[in-house]
């Protein structure tokens, strides 16, 4: 784990994280980013969006609130980071909930070189061809284990991120599980892919014991969703790179 170094690595290097993502968390996720280190842009409109990606250092694609002109900003800016070597992360949200979401993660699974695929079990197991239950973007059930994970990377050929009570991270040959984090923590952010971009496993690892760990340290104070989202900001810029490490919880 070097999740200390590359976090001071994005502090220093400042990389910029292309993001189209959604009118929900448009707002939070930009402020994550910075309170992290990185630097956030959010552009989609189709007329910019792959001069934007060819110079990001990392493209992050969530189908949150999904619209035709979205799917095609986000098909162009992947291709034009693909072209220029930046990795991307897909959050497939709600795939499985309906027929146009799955569609369009597949279709971005299809078209484009995904990096890293983040989502509940049941976004997972749906994009893996397994069964899986979901009630609007929520995931229903029993949270998945580093099976689900493992056989998804292998299915999907990319690192996949499961996210639940305990996050596990596969590569379709290596597993780890996560534990940090707190119930409240819902965002992974491709800052660290943007840093670690030959080895998507570690990234997407060291990015969630980092916004675990800033979970963490947010939720015990707060005292319910939204003074943990304000603490949370303080929590990612004020996370210590020489005691991350130590305060990894993996196996």
């Amino acid at each position: 784990m070097t999740a200390g170094a590359d976090l001071q690595a994005i502090r220093e290097r400042k990389p910029l994280v292309h993001q189209i993502t959604n009118y929900v968390v448009m707002n939070e996720t930009a402020n994550a980013t910075l309170a992290l280190g990185a630097l956030p842009v959010m552009a989609h409109a189709p007329q910019e969006v792959e001069e934007m990606a060819s110079v990001a250092s990392a493209l992050v694609l969530n189908i949150g609130t999904l619209s035709e002109h979205w799917v095609a900003a986000m098909v162009v800016a992947g291709a034009a980071a693909n072209r220029a070597g930046a990795p991307i992360v897909l959050d497939p949200v709600g795939a499985g909930a309906t027929t146009y979401r799955t569609v369009t993660a597949r279709r971005l699974l299809s078209e484009l070189e995904i990096a890293v695929v983040r989502g509940n079990a049941a976004e997972i197991a749906t994009l893996a061809g397994r069964e899986a239950e979901i009630r609007g973007v929520e995931a229903v059930g029993d949270a998945a284990g580093p099976e689900l994970a493992q056989a998804a990377a292998d299915a999907l050929e990319c690192v996949v991120s499961v996210t639940g009570p305990v996050d596990h991270v596969s590569d379709g040959q290596r597993v780890v599980a996560v534990a940090n984090g707190h119930e409240l923590l819902g965002t992974v952010s491709g800052c660290f892919l943007a840093v670690r971009q030959a080895s998507p496993l570690e990234a997407a690892v060291e990015a969630l014991v980092a916004f675990g760990v800033a979970g963490e340290d947010a939720a015990r104070d707060a005292r319910g969703p939204g003074t943990f989202h304000v603490a949370l900001y303080d929590a990612l810029y004020n996370l210590d790179p020489a005691t991350l490490d130590s305060r990894a919880k993996l196996d």
